[in-house]
């Protein structure tokens, strides 16, 4: 499966997945920390913290701890959670404090072979930080996170 990463509007970005899983699994793996432990982020880093207090107002943080020690860490609040269907959260980058976050949009879609299609929308503060965000290297991360989720799937 490919993972596509568009950017069809100023500081919009739009990934797209789809999964040969059903919602509820894909849900599951995106939800629960035992899970997210599994599949979150790059080879050769490993997990450091998987926090998820899922519900609004609930607060979340993921992250990882590099050879060297440098930990690349996430974190934000959920605002909205329809489960099986949608989740809407904010988003930093702990490495860079002051900025304003990311609000990501994740929606999961029934496909009609039985899969699921995952569509994360982000909106960034600017389109400059969403640009120097994907030439620092998103890209390829995104794919990899996305290629170890649907081997994690498989395994569920």
């Amino acid at each position: 499966m490919i993972t596509l990463l568009t950017t069809p509007a100023e500081r919009e970005l739009v990934i797209t997945r789809t999964f040969a899983a059903p919602v509820r699994r894909v849900w599951e793996a995106w939800t629960r920390p035992e899970h997210v432990r599994a599949w979150y982020g790059v080879s050769g880093l490993t997990m450091a913290v998987c926090e998820i207090d899922l519900r609004p107002g609930g607060a979340w943080r993921w992250g990882q701890r590099a050879p060297d020690g440098q930990e690349i860490v996430f974190s934000g609040t959920y605002e909205e959670i329809v489960p099986a269907e949608r989740i809407v959260y904010s988003e930093v980058f702990e490495q860079m404090p002051g900025g304003d976050p990311v609000r990501v949009v994740l929606a999961f879609d029934a496909t009609p072979d039985g899969g699921t299609a995952l569509t994360s929308t982000s909106f960034w503060p600017s389109t400059e930080i969403r640009d120097q965000a994907l030439a620092a290297g998103m890209e390829a991360g995104v794919k990899e996170q996305y290629d170890r989720l649907a081997d994690h799937l498989r395994t569920m």
